[in-house]
């Protein structure tokens, strides 16, 4: 944006003091250069329409909550905008999901189809009036409604209210919300929650909620002061909490409840017309597909699952689910970053051509660096689902098209892994040069681009499930030396173990123990009492000692699984994380205990002690919380003494964690607690520590050539 402001030297002093100090609430300012220039003796306020010159560097905004003013006037009969659903000003509203493309002006949104009325548009020049340019801007006569229909009737009167009814009688509505829709229903009918489970076909995933207001937030959820700042802040992501109250089946053997506040008006007014104070609020999909955002394929999608659809006519440029956050040890973490935070800049990178960085198959995300701005999409999904394949195809071209990316010019970043699908498509773009990131590398260095530290030497630890290691073993327990910009050398990692199947024994623990436990010795029956294994750890076993689709791996997150099996998971997972998760919660309800040992030998972090304790324990029926405690102090206890050993050796004072296991907030804890009085303590806040990271890290990796190929 450019601004020309004339006026005496003290006057444009003090408008660049206001403007940097008193910025509106939803205003962000990167950075200002102020220059002088001729006076063209201007003699009013005006914006011009925008020019079109080089390639767009505006950044685009995340959508906003609505605000109090607009609440306001939602609520009040003698406002023209009175109970609207699509209230907005330049406060608040829609800005990243009604984007059609740069510059963002009316024409180019999806409210085009709605030219305003004369008091819209009166508002809409007027200087002093909030909704000054505000683009999606809009009212009852002249804009976009709503309507809900149900049994083959469409009803445009009442809509709210009787949304609201079919709530309360325990029915299953899907809402259009601001990147797509939602499935709702009232969080504390069991019956109807069930039903949201089987229609849906989520076994046991959690659902998140959304409540009235925050002092109902208060009383289901324990919320720090931290908590309370992420669940209100301008991003309204669901934050993940320790529950106060049970909601049968909307968190099964779950401790923690995730809760978002009403974000739309549509979300205040069903509250307000008489909708359940707490309702389940969950993507409207099946399953790990992406989220519903078009009405037709809305209407057929989700016919099996939803009982009536409450239709916004307002088009939806492009798909974003709700972001996920918690605080923890180190504070504010992302865990899923959509609305409210995407398709914002995370870092500067010193690189000038444009990089795309197309991130791994999970949880992807995509980063786009245009000018040395590192933008990051909002969360994408799965890949190996076609319909997420698809919507990451579309942000592809959506983010390049939008900032007119010259592709001669691009380099474009990928996994190493040779089979990724996002590897594979990345190699299909015509005109770019394409290169590769290793998996694990890129863990680290997104931590280090939230902070733009390109040359600090750190120990980076990067745990996770799965990634494609330099030797073509499957990684996921390294330990790296080094920098973004000199690289990072592998240097320990977690002793290999087999992995019967590869990836496919991620959704069965007791398939991935069979690989742990073929190396200890005098290992028990694990199919009689207290184990109890199922005949697939036998058939994983015969796979591993005839070494038939058997692979080394040096995962953490499969000890992990491990390690629930032998506790008593040996059921398969309905979800990623699953078992690792019931693991954690087990350990949660013993206080602290002695660790299992877990030493660093030879470069390598030797589970076998580790595993052989908890067995011992186990066969003699010690309680399985306070088993569960000890491996999982074990775990950090042993992360934490290798990581004093390395940093000693190789003269280094900060320890960076990323990967999906550092989502783990108990292991987290314990190893700040052993590690932040000697060393810097580094961790994702701006982006996911899990896979949904990957992308910068592959970015700023790029930007200095670091790649592994």
């Amino acid at each position: 944006m450019e601004i020309h402001a004339e006026g005496t030297e003290e006057n444009l002093e003090a408008f660049v003091g206001e403007l940097r100090q008193k910025a509106p609430t939803a205003a962000m300012i990167a950075e200002m250069e102020v220059r002088p220039t001729e006076p063209l003796k201007f003699s009013e306020f005006t914006i011009r329409e925008s020019q079109k010159s080089d390639r767009p560097t505006v950044r685009v905004s995340p959508d906003l909550p609505v605000c109090e003013a607009c609440q306001s006037e939602l609520f009040d009969p003698a406002n023209r905008r009175y109970q609207y659903p699509y209230i907005n000003c330049t406060d608040c509203g829609p800005r990243y999901t009604v984007i059609l493309g740069l510059p963002y002006d009316r024409p180019n949104t999806t409210m085009k189809a709605w030219p305003l009325d004369e008091y819209c548009d009166r508002e809409y020049h007027d200087p002093l009036n909030r909704r000054f340019h505000a683009q999606p801007v809009a009212c009852p006569k002249c804009g976009p409604q709503y309507c809900l229909l149900m049994d083959g009737q469409k009803i445009t009167t009442g809509t709210m209210e009787r949304t609201a009814e079919l709530l309360q009688d325990g029915k299953i509505v899907a809402v259009k919300g601001l990147g797509g829709y939602h499935l709702a229903c009232d969080a504390r009918n069991q019956d109807a929650v069930a039903a949201m489970r089987e229609r849906k076909f989520r076994k046991e995933k959690p659902f998140a909620i959304m409540v009235r207001d925050l002092e109902l937030a208060k009383e289901l959820v324990e919320l720090s002061r931290e908590a309370e700042q992420l669940i209100t802040s301008m991003a309204r992501p669901i934050v993940l909490a320790p529950a106060k109250v049970e909601l049968p089946e909307v968190a099964p053997d779950n401790i923690e409840l995730g809760v978002m506040l009403p974000y739309t008006p549509v979300h205040h007014l069903l509250f307000a017309t008489g909708a359940p104070e707490v309702l389940v609020m969950t993507s409207a999909n099946r399953s790990s597909e992406p989220i519903a955002y078009e009405d037709d394929d809305a209407l057929e999608s989700l016919a099996g699952i939803a009982d009536a659809f409450l239709i916004g006519e307002r088009p939806i440029a492009r798909r974003v689910e709700d972001s996920v956050a918690r605080v923890g040890a180190e504070g504010p973490v992302i865990l899923r970053r959509a609305r409210g935070y995407a398709p914002g800049a995370v870092a500067t990178l010193p690189v000038k051509r444009p990089v795309l960085a197309v991130g791994p198959d999970l949880k992807n995300t995509i980063t786009l660096v245009v000018n040395g701005q590192a933008l990051v999409s909002q969360h994408i999904g799965d890949l190996d689902h076609f319909a997420a394949f698809r919507a990451f195809q579309e942000t592809i071209r959506d983010l390049t098209a939008m900032y007119e990316v010259n592709w001669d010019d691009l380099l474009v970043v990928h996994d190493a892994h040779p089979q990724y699908v996002s590897t594979v498509h990345a190699k299909t773009l015509e005109g770019a040069e394409v290169r590769a990131v290793q998996h694990h590398r890129a863990h680290v260095a997104s931590v280090l681009a939230e902070r733009g530290e390109w040359d600090k030497k750190v120990l980076g630890i990067s745990f996770d499930g799965t990634g494609y290691g330099d030797d073509g073993a499957i990684w996921g327990g390294e330990f790296f030396v080094g920098s973004v910009r000199q690289g990072f050398e592998r240097v320990a990692h977690l002793r290999n173990a087999a992995l019967p199947g590869g990836d496919a024994a991620a959704r069965f623990p007791v398939q991935a123990a069979a690989g742990f436990l073929a190396q200890i010795e005098s290992l028990p029956d694990m199919t009689a009492a207290p184990f109890n294994f199922p005949a697939r750890y036998r058939a994983a076993l015969d796979l591993v000692h005839k070494n038939l689709r058997t692979f080394p791996t040096s995962s953490v997150g499969r000890l992990f699984d491990t390690a629930a099996a032998l506790l008593g998971f040996t059921r398969a997972v309905t979800f990623e994380g699953q078992a690792a998760m019931w693991l954690e919660q087990m350990a949660r309800k013993a206080p602290p205990a002695k660790a299992y040992p877990f030493p660093l030998s030879e470069g390598e972090l030797d589970f076998r002690p580790l595993l052989t304790a908890l067995i011992e324990d186990r066969m003699r029926g010690r309680n399985i919380p306070e088993i569960a405690r000890a491996f999982q102090f074990g775990v950090a206890e042993g992360i934490a003494q290798a990581a004093r050993t390395l940093c000693e050796s190789h003269s280094i004072d900060t320890i960076v964690l990323s990967g999906g296991v550092f989502q783990n907030e108990l292991l987290l804890e314990d190893l700040v607690r052993h590690l932040s009085n000697h060393f810097q303590i580094w961790t994702n806040h701006v982006v996911p520590p899990n896979d949904g990271g990957i992308s910068l890290g592959q970015a700023a990796l790029a930007a200095f050539a670091q790649f592994n190929d």
